[in-house]
């Protein structure tokens, strides 16, 4: 253990690390972070996409560094300021809506979430949440209580929560498993009984909200077939349930499209943001109807929330990912990526990827015993520990999908290269060349 990580074992907090190897970063460029003994490592992650324009970007750096220099107080409480106010106007220019509607600032997804959440239940007077299995919305309050992925785990799920499927076309919970074209399970059945569950539920008259990723993220990165979200609001809106889209993650570029629900073209009633929008501090916000989040006053308070420099880096980030056309680039780059990715179907190890899947660059690579089709979490634990001995960091979501969220300007040079590292990560790992014991210091999910 070096000396780095043995102070960050002796000092930080436990409950707060998700760790899969000992990676240790001292400074970052683009898409390359840098460790103490100057070893550059390709970032196919982007912090979980927060650091969703890479590292040490220019536009964030000239901004945060302004709003340093002249900060006019820590936040947006009490006070307003030219930055806090010009982010929501960003937000709702770029955001698609109708009606009034207002923008809450907050720290991480997770509170814009809760927020959200909580803000639906007063507006509505009923207390369900319906929510998705293998769902991620929050570490803290309402939204940990309706995240799949925290009940999996033991969390008390909220006692108003009801959980339904999330169609996984790969693995559909009707008929046998998907070869990840459709073919050999019955995707359409298994969409249709999901929404099904959702319309009976909604039929109880008890739901004050849905809230839903229009990519299932931590759960897997399993994309929904085509048409689901539309029919899932419509069937929302036919009950007159607002519905909550949790871009946190998929959102603002990734997806090859500015917002992930635009696939579907889906106009949800409220839409969460968090991770890329402050460009590597914390920031996160809600955009909504004013008659959802102006009620009650003063219910929702964080001192430093819509402070000058995060809502700097926030204007700026949102700037440049249309400036540069940043989510069309995250179209082209994330087809090479995910052809390079499908290629290496015949090389070594290659039996063991079940499916490459995403939108732009959003990428799913699940790993699969070869004999059966069954997941593979030790494997993925392998793949990602020897990616990162290779020069390339990834993590794994869903105990077995390699989740590759790159910064959105990742070059076409450095999409081929993670996915020859990825490649051999995979072949060695099925080689039985990583190292067991020690992949198995690190826990990670």
């Amino acid at each position: 253990m070096s000396t780095l990580y043995a102070r960050d074992a002796a000092a930080v907090a436990g409950i707060e690390k998700l760790r899969f190897f000992p990676l240790e970063v001292v400074s970052g460029h683009g898409s390359t972070l840098v460790t103490p003994d100057g070893r550059e490592l390709l970032d196919l992650s982007a912090t979980w996409t927060a650091s969703g324009l890479g590292h040490a970007h220019p536009a964030i750096v000239e901004a945060v560094s302004r709003a340093v220099r002249t900060a006019p107080g820590s936040g947006g409480l009490s006070a307003v300021h030219p930055d806090s106010v010009g982010l929501a106007e960003d937000l709702l220019a770029l955001v698609p809506g109708t009606g009034e509607r207002r923008v809450y600032l907050g720290h991480a997804g997770s509170d814009a979430n809760d927020v959200a959440l909580r803000a639906c239940r007063h507006a509505t007077g009923r207390r369900t949440v319906l929510a998705f299995e293998h769902s991620y919305h929050g570490g803290v309050g309402v939204a940990m209580g309706v995240s799949g992925v925290h009940v999996d785990a033991g969390v008390p799920a909220d006692p108003d929560a009801v959980f339904i499927p999330y169609p996984n076309p790969f693995r559909p919970s009707r008929g046998e498993r998907s070869d990840g074209e459709g073919r050999g399970g019955n995707v359409e059945e298994d969409a249709s009984a999901c929404l099904g569950l959702a319309e009976q539920a909604l039929l109880t008259g008890s739901i004050a909200c849905l809230i839903v990723e229009p990519i299932l993220s931590d759960g897997g990165l399993v994309v929904p077939p085509d048409g689901f979200l539309a029919r899932l609001h419509d069937l929302c809106r036919a009950h007159g349930v607002p519905m909550i889209c949790d871009e946190v993650k998929m959102g603002l570029g990734r997806p090859g499209t500015l917002h992930a629900f635009e696939h579907d073209g889906v106009v949800p009633e409220i839409v969460t943001f968090g991770k890329v929008l402050g460009g590597g501090l914390p920031l996160s916000a809600a955009v909504g109807p004013a008659e959802i989040l102006d009620h009650p006053p003063a219910a929702a308070l964080l001192t430093t929330a819509g402070n000058p420099v995060c809502a700097a880096a926030g204007r700026a980030v949102l700037a440049t990912i249309v400036g540069d056309q940043l989510a069309d680039r995250a179209a082209e780059v994330g087809a090479l990526l995910s052809n390079a990715l499908r290629d290496l179907a015949g090389s070594p190890g290659a039996d063991r990827i079940g499916d490459v899947r995403g939108r732009g660059l959003a990428i799913g690579v699940e790993l699969v015993d070869p004999a059966t089709g069954d997941r593979d979490p030790r494997l993925a634990a392998q793949v990602v520990y020897r990616a990162w001995e290779l020069g390339a960091v990834v993590y794994y979501v869903g105990g077995n999908v390699l989740e590759i969220t790159p910064p959105l300007v990742l070059t076409e040079a450095e999409a081929v290269r993670g996915a020859e590292i990825l490649g051999a990560a995979i072949a060695d790992a099925a080689a039985g060349r990583v190292d067991a014991e020690e992949v198995a210091k690190y826990a990670g999910w």
